[in-house]
């Protein structure tokens, strides 16, 4: 596979929650990192949270307290729970991935391999 699968995206008021979910079948090697990033209107893509094939963990400072990254190796699918979202939190947020471990916290864009089509998420 080329592309990941994302899925997940809505509308939801604010206060309310979503869990986003990615096919990353793409990368089938034991060792991978795994990440979301959102991107907001004219502004470049930013890093939202990551996990690698040794469970390790990153959240941007913008998400942590209320996000949740987790990766689910026998079916290749990851997901990102958040939490209280608020419409500072509307934007278009991709997951991508990359068949090696990542260092401390979230990789740059340019780490990654693989990118899903982008899932919408608007909070009002």
């Amino acid at each position: 596979h080329v592309q990941l699968v994302e899925s997940g995206g809505g509308s939801v008021q604010a206060g309310g929650s979503l869990n986003l979910s990615c096919d990353a079948s793409a990368v089938t090697s034991s060792t991978f990192c795994m990440a979301w990033f959102r991107q907001f209107p004219g502004k470049e893509r930013e890093g939202v949270a990551a996990i690698d094939s040794d469970e390790s963990t990153a959240y941007a400072p913008s998400v942590k307290y209320r996000s949740t990254i987790t990766v689910d190796k026998a079916k290749n699918t990851m997901t990102l729970q958040i939490d209280n979202l608020q419409p500072e939190d509307t934007a278009m947020y991709y997951c991508a991935a990359a068949p090696r471990i990542m260092g401390w916290g979230i990789p740059p864009i340019t780490f990654f391999t693989y990118w899903g089509q982008g899932t919408q998420v608007t909070v009002s």
